[in-house]
């Protein structure tokens, strides 16, 4: 039932209250005033090529289209010119004096159609003119259109109040916004910071663009574009080379070492987005965290590290993306939340597995000789994406102890008639090293996995693909098992708890195949793993005080090694000195084959050596 007292209007905004609002929080930082009057500047020459090309005017391609930056200090103005399309006194009064009424959204709507795309026009809102208030307590536009309309001088204060009129200032098309700078904006009255912030937000903007300082003006001076106009990621990929690549790497991240590789991606349909990401060379294991991807939108500059367009894990990596179709609100920094933006984000994993599946699968050696240093990057990504770890699980490749790569699949089928579905792994070469030597002796591969991730990782891999990772100083694998029944030496065992100093010593009797090892070292698979997550939140929380579980560690006792034998005698004959002697020897020497000794180990080690070379 419809209200009889319902009052219907239009929402009014007072100047004098909107501006100071404009001025503090139109945009999260100040120094992108100079990315919107810029943009807007190219945009209007865009807008004059466009008509050119679609017959509306006869005169639109007979210059060569700029945009100048002119800082003059004397006057405390900075001014920026173009020689685009210009207004007409009716247009700076619709688009100028009217805030968040879009010229750039008129004249797509007019001149492309909506289902068009937007063919390179930067703006939409019609808010980015009034940035120039955010440093300006005066702004100037003085505009000739490109009709035979006579030219237009506007001026406003910071207040919001304006005067408009005619003038004779002005002959030639385009548009000058002279920004008079207030004492918050006299930092751009350094010629520096605006360099800084041009090449931040500018260096490839699609038009000319050029500085001047008038105080360092040189007539004579050969002045040269500030900006890259046809940057790389805007080429096909096949008509760039190499050579081109590491360049444009070098230049835009100021990154002395040469990347691994990279990707062109070039999309057209059904999404519009190009650009380039680059593997950075990595020192260590962390170096990748350090990544940046830069976010373009039709050449202009927007963010690093959104992380909405870009999944967290592929921020690790270098790289530039241009979304001309990108949802932006109107401060440009942050997106609207849309299915568009989740497809970009699905559609580069895939392209970064793709590549990553195409040299594994062509380029093998190469791809093997890079592996070390794409590793972290592989498993971190695999951790965070479901998706990303299905389509590279094939391509994952373990470093195997003896030397060379295998894959999962590969490990599994060599070693299927030894055990089942488990994968042997050491985490040091060196310490390992005897552990690694049995399993070498009777055929099995051990692979390494000597990073922090590695631990993570391989719980993923075991619940996803049903395989077992056992390190070789876990357990005694069934095929280091002699045929023999392992003998039990209750005295033994007794010996080695009482030498040890640990009645909850684990001692456990097998027959080796390997003869020569008397005793060697087990530890719990889950407590070492439960260990590797404490070291790791102690290293991300700074936190040393995390306590580690004990090592619930078991003593292998080969029956089948003459040494055993022979302390067996010695026990039997009574002599328990001597026993204990060759006991603490023999446990200290296990200790230092399985980690490195503590301090007081050490010196007890050291002690008890040189007592039996006396004796020898």
């Amino acid at each position: 039932m419809a209200d009889n007292n319902t009052v219907k209007g239009g929402i009014s905004v007072e100047t004098s209250h909107i501006f100071p609002v404009i001025k503090k929080w139109l945009y999260s930082e100040k120094e992108i005033f100079l990315r919107e009057i810029v943009s807007n500047a190219c945009d209007a020459a865009t807008k004059m090529k466009r008509l050119y090309s679609l017959g509306e005017v006869k005169d639109g391609n007979d210059s060569c289209y700029r945009v100048d930056v002119i800082l003059d200090k004397s006057e405390k103005t900075l001014t920026v010119r173009d020689n685009g399309i210009g207004m007409t006194a009716a247009e700076v009064e619709k688009y100028i004096c009217q805030i968040a009424l879009s010229g750039a959204l008129d004249f797509i709507q007019k001149y492309e159609g909506e289902s068009e795309a937007s063919n390179g026009i930067i703006g939409h809102f019609g808010l980015g003119f009034y940035s120039a208030f955010m440093v300006s307590d005066t702004v100037e536009v003085l505009t000739k259109s490109y009709t035979d309309a006579p030219a237009v001088r506007w001026t406003c204060s910071d207040a919001g109040e304006y005067e408009m009129n005619e003038c004779d200032d002005r002959s030639e098309r385009g548009t000058d916004i002279i920004m008079h700078l207030n004492s918050e904006g006299e930092e751009y009255l350094n010629a520096y910071k605006l360099k800084e912030v041009l090449n931040k937000y500018c260096s490839f903007m699609p038009i000319e663009i050029y500085f001047t300082d008038t105080e360092e003006a040189d007539s004579e001076k050969e002045e040269a574009p500030i900006n890259d106009t046809t940057p790389l990621w805007l080429k096909n990929p096949s008509e760039c080379t190499k050579e081109e690549y590491i360049e444009f790497y070098h230049k835009v991240f100021n990154d002395f070492r040469e990347p691994l590789f990279y990707i062109h991606l070039n999309v057209d349909y059904p999404l519009n987005f190009k650009g380039i990401l680059y593997f950075p060379k990595l020192t260590h294991e962390y170096d990748s965290l350090e990544g940046q991807v830069k976010l373009y939108y039709n050449q202009v500059y927007v963010a690093d590290n959104i992380k909405e367009v870009i999944p967290e894990f592929l921020l690790m990596l270098k790289g530039v993306l241009d979304c001309p179709e990108l949802p932006l609100n109107v401060s440009r920094s942050y997106l609207q939340n849309s299915g568009y933006v989740g497809k970009i984000s699905t559609h580069i994993v895939k392209k970064v597995a793709d590549k990553i599946n195409s040299m594994f699968n062509t380029e093998r050696e190469e791809y093997e000789k890079l592996w070390r240093e794409i590793k972290t990057f592989v498993e971190y990504g695999a951790m965070r994406d479901r998706k990303f770890f299905e389509r590279v699980i094939p391509s994952v490749i373990w470093e195997k102890t003896a030397g060379g790569y295998v894959t999962l699949d590969e490990y599994l089928e060599a070693a299927k008639e030894k055990h089942e579905n488990i994968v042997y792994y050491a985490s040091d070469k060196v310490s390992q090293t005897q552990y690694i030597s049995m399993f070498e002796a009777q055929g099995l591969d051990v692979v390494l996995l000597d990073s922090i991730i590695d631990t993570q990782f391989v719980s993923l891999v075991e619940a996803e693909k049903k395989v077992k990772f056992v390190r070789i100083d876990s357990d005694v694998a069934a095929a280091l098992k002699g045929d023999d029944k392992a003998e039990e030496m209750p005295e033994i065992a007794e010996l080695f708890k009482r030498v040890s100093a640990s009645e909850k010593l684990e001692v456990k009797f097998e027959s080796l195949k390997d003869a020569s090892i008397p005793v060697m070292i087990n530890v719990s698979e889950e407590t070492r793993r439960m260990n590797d997550m404490m070291r790791m939140y102690r290293l991300s929380a700074g936190d040393a005080s995390l306590p580690e579980m004990p090592d619930d560690m078991t003593l292998v006792v080969n029956s089948s090694n003459s040494l055993v034998a022979r302390l067996k005698a010695i026990v039997g004959e009574g002599d328990t000195e001597k026993a204990e002697s060759i006991a603490r020897q023999m446990y200290s020497l296990a200790l230092l084959s399985q980690r490195p000794l503590s301090a007081d180990e050490l010196k007890s080690f050291l002690s008890q050596s040189y007592a039996v070379l006396e004796k020898l």
